[in-house]
């Protein structure tokens, strides 16, 4: 192990997923959303050995002996889950390899446990990033606007916010267009 990297644990990224992608979440509980994402960046979640399926109906199973209206489950219930995943998968397995239903179970138990442990840190896997272009940039470049939309930003290209998309009145006492404005004070006190 590298220096400075510290050894993750089953708990570790139990809390790591549970609170990826919910800003509120203390890392208590994992929804059955990020429990699939955990698996399923774990490779333990293949789509063909254990399937979507299967851990649903095993998280559901889970949530069914909480109280109405649950939908997380905490660390001490993951055991559980496990259990239920590995109970299911191992009972398929049993028949077709005529092997003991109970060694296969502590098998996939413990695989499990290990690819759990081994994941890395959940991260946005297969997200779009932002394309940079010319049709892009042309669209974008506030120095060619025109018309009203022009008014809408200074000369930097920064927005000016509600002053570029309202017209407001003045309070000035004239009226819009009068030329002479401010003009009264400088005439009324001249001498004549």
């Amino acid at each position: 192990m590298a220096e400075g990297q510290e050894k993750q644990t089953l708990h570790g990224n139990f809390i790591a997923y549970a609170k990826f992608g919910d800003h509120k979440s203390t890392g208590k509980t994992i929804t059955s959303k990020n429990f699939d994402k955990w698996l399923k960046e774990s490779k333990v979640q293949d789509g063909k050995r254990i399937k979507s399926t299967d851990t649903d109906i095993a998280f559901t199973k889970v949530l069914g002996k909480k109280p109405k209206g649950t939908k997380a489950i905490e660390f001490k219930d993951l055991e559980i889950c496990l259990e239920e995943i590995a109970a299911h998968i191992s009972k398929t397995e049993a028949k077709k390899k005529d092997v003991p239903e109970e060694d296969l179970k502590k098998d996939l138990m413990e695989e499990m446990k290990t690819k759990l442990i081994d994941c890395k840190q959940p991260g946005l896997k297969g997200t779009t990033s932002a394309q940079k272009s010319n049709v892009v940039d042309r669209l974008t470049d506030t120095s060619k606007y025109t018309g009203s939309h022009k008014e809408r930003f200074d000369e930097s290209g920064k927005g000016r916010g509600i002053e570029g998309r309202a017209n407001r009145p003045s309070d000035g006492g004239y009226v819009t267009g009068y030329k002479n404005k401010d003009t009264f004070e400088k005439k009324a006190t001249s001498p004549r």
